[in-house]
């Protein structure tokens, strides 16, 4: 059986509508010879004259009328699937959102988010995931609907992105540590007893390939997989970390920070999306709240639940 012509449904509702071919012509801006040949279809689809003669005009046959009410509802229906969407209630959107994020994240931007988003949406929940891989594949399944950090090789060319803020690359030590005063100069800083991040294992990255143009090395005792590690270990020893400024703004209290004596590795923070959410108007608000709320400086965001 060949696929059906949807449109020949336009044609039956406004000719049973209208009791007319003349007038349902009309109705969907065809010419009465465009209109007869469409009910020519629609008799040899149906298998029923659907209209006969009854002296000057036409009356419905008994399968016409048992047709009438059905054929009103499908237009209807398809008409309303068609329709563009309608403008979200927030104040009553009731929806969870999934975001994979790295440590940091939260602390530094999940309560000024979750204010925003309670000023405008209250029912709308916020479901953090940690991050431990770049992986696109959760949000092409609909498992995140957000995916925030460093868009890298491992992320699909179909995935959205849009740039959230730029990032540099600080030192870190203890209060007391012998960095935390004077001039810190590169050979200063290689001397010390540096822990190294990377989820992957790897020991060395930008910062030592920056250390190496200048002819020196630094000392990894250990290498471990996220910020929040290195500055536990931090704060209870005399080693040394790099970490990004702004990400980890909140994490670094009560650690000694400064610039790194030497062009800094900047990281661009980014979040992630799959096409099929980009015209989601309640998607489109989730990321225009993401955004500014990241786009704040950090000082104001600190200060607000304070």
């Amino acid at each position: 059986m060949s696929n059906p012509d949807f449109n020949l449904l336009l044609t039956l509702d406004a000719v049973l509508a209208e009791g007319s071919v003349a007038r349902a012509a009309r109705r969907l801006h065809l010419s009465p010879s465009a209109m007869s040949r469409a009910l020519a279809r629609l008799r040899e689809t149906t298998g029923d004259p659907l209209l006969v003669r009854a002296g000057r005009g036409l009356v419905p046959t008994p399968r016409a009328v048992a047709l009438r009410e059905q054929v009103r509802r499908l237009v209807q229906e398809v008409q309303e699937v068609l329709r563009p969407a309608t403008p979200p209630d927030f104040s009553t959107l009731q929806r969870t959102f999934n975001l994979r994020v790295r440590e940091g994240f939260v602390e530094n931007f999940g309560l000024d988010l979750l204010h925003r988003i309670q000023q405008e949406a209250p029912a709308v929940r916020l479901c953090f995931v940690q991050k431990t891989d770049r992986d696109s594949t959760a949000l092409r399944e609909g498992v995140l609907d957000l995916d925030i950090g460093v868009a890298g090789k491992n992320t699909s060319p179909e995935v959205q992105t849009r740039q959230l803020f730029r990032d540099r690359f600080i030192g870190v030590v203890r209060q007391d540590h012998d960095l935390s005063a004077g001039e810190i100069t590169p050979t200063r800083f290689a001397l010390g007893q540096h822990i190294s991040i990377a989820r992957r294992g790897m020991e060395k990255g930008p910062i030592d390939d920056t250390l190496s143009s200048l002819g020196l090395k630094r000392d990894i005792i250990t290498v471990v997989g996220d910020f929040a590690t290195a500055l536990a270990l931090v704060r209870a020893s005399n080693l040394i970390t790099c970490v990004p400024e702004q990400y980890t703004g909140k994490l670094r209290a009560g650690l000694h920070s400064f610039p790194l004596p030497f062009p800094a590795p900047e990281i661009t923070i980014s979040m992630l999306w799959h096409p099929r959410l980009d015209a989601d108007p309640v998607h489109r608000w989730l990321r225009n709240m993401v955004q500014e709320v990241c786009s704040r400086p950090f000082e104001d965001r600190n200060s607000q639940h304070t």
